[in-house]
């Protein structure tokens, strides 16, 4: 065999291997930033107030996934927003929500919170706690429609909605026990342990972004642990095992590099 014929087959192989199992682009938990401020300590996995990374600005229209641990009896003060949605999504504890909006809720353990920011909304968070931490991830969308009415949902996923197997959490279509954004994504979430198993096929043409919000678990064949994640922008199927209390998050994005309403 010719060498020219040996390159070309070792290039075939190459392909079939690379839409079989997709190149992760890890963003691994140690190499986030951080800040601490009156109770509130914070993970940035993307840019976010004073920590700046420009290899680290957004992905497709993801802009933050901050994970947030507020200690009992602080919170965030009233603040705005605008043209935004904004996704609370609560590991540990229960927080206490208010807004513009007269929403007054407390959200939980297993609770989505999605607030589209729209023309303008405040709000603020507290930890109503004396004793307990909260520990969140609050992950910002960039919609697709700029000035909207601004608008508030809330949903609990139980664990049996999500164990084993990926629940659609948040899409732009309405659906049960879905929330809807102001955005072509598909958020899922689901939790492994033990020998549970799944797979997930990536939609044609589409990014994903796989964050990882407690535990660990293998993704083919790349060890995520809490906090790791990456972002896939080809590929077919990605299989989870061998985990360990793991909590994981998918994102089913746009083909953008970035958001294209900044």
């Amino acid at each position: 065999m010719r060498f020219h014929d040996i390159n070309k087959k070792i290039k075939l192989i190459f392909n079939i291997v690379s839409l079989e199992f997709p190149m992760f682009d890890m963003r691994y938990a140690r190499q986030r930033g951080g800040a601490y401020h009156a109770g509130l300590g914070s993970r940035f996995s993307f840019s976010f107030g004073d920590y700046w990374d420009p290899k680290q600005v957004d992905f497709s229209s993801l802009l933050i996934m901050n994970e947030d641990v507020i200690e009992p009896s602080k919170g965030m003060r009233t603040h705005s927003h605008r043209n935004m949605e904004i996704i609370t999504y609560v590991l540990e504890g229960s927080l206490e929500h208010k807004d513009s909006m007269d929403n007054g809720s407390v959200i939980l353990s297993g609770d989505v919170q999605l607030m589209s920011a729209g023309h303008g909304v405040t709000h603020s968070e507290f930890n109503p706690s004396s004793t307990e931490d909260i520990h969140l991830l609050q992950i910002w969308v960039v919609p697709n429609i700029a000035d909207t009415i601004p608008k508030y949902q809330q949903i609990h996923i139980s664990p049996e909605d999500k164990r084993g197997k990926f629940h659609l959490i948040i899409s732009e279509y309405c659906d049960e026990k879905t929330l809807t954004i102001q955005q072509d994504l598909h958020i899922y979430a689901a939790c492994f342990h033990g020998d549970e198993t799944a797979n997930f096929t990536i939609p044609e043409g589409r990014y994903i972004y796989l964050h990882v919000a407690k535990g660990h678990i293998q993704v083919n064949d790349q060890i995520f642990n809490t906090g790791d994640a990456a972002r896939i922008r080809e590929g077919e199927h990605l299989y989870f095992h061998s985990a360990e209390h793991a909590e994981v998050l998918i994102f089913d994005l746009q083909a953008n590099e970035v958001p294209k309403m900044l």
